[in-house]
């Protein structure tokens, strides 16, 4: 079940759809997937309060170095 009925930025419609997320803490980042709703005008996304819950644990354990839950899928590089 959706949160709002319509978008709170634009009042467009929502569809919920599977996302993923890019949380960062130190020099960590991982991805999640999750269901949100989505905005088909604007493309905003309104997480629940257990989705956004769920990211900053996530961050935190980032940020702690505590990763040891996580799978590693690869490495980021910087360059320039």
């Amino acid at each position: 079940m959706l949160p709002f009925k319509e978008c709170l930025v634009c009042s467009g419609e929502l569809v919920e759809k599977e996302v993923q997320k890019l949380p960062r803490g130190g020099n960590h980042t991982a991805i999640l997937t999750v269901q949100t709703a989505v905005c088909l005008q604007c493309g905003e996304c309104l997480y629940s309060a257990d989705t956004i819950r769920q990211f900053e644990k996530v961050k935190k354990k980032l940020e702690s170095g505590q990763t040891e839950e996580f799978t590693p899928i690869g490495q980021f590089f910087r360059v320039g």
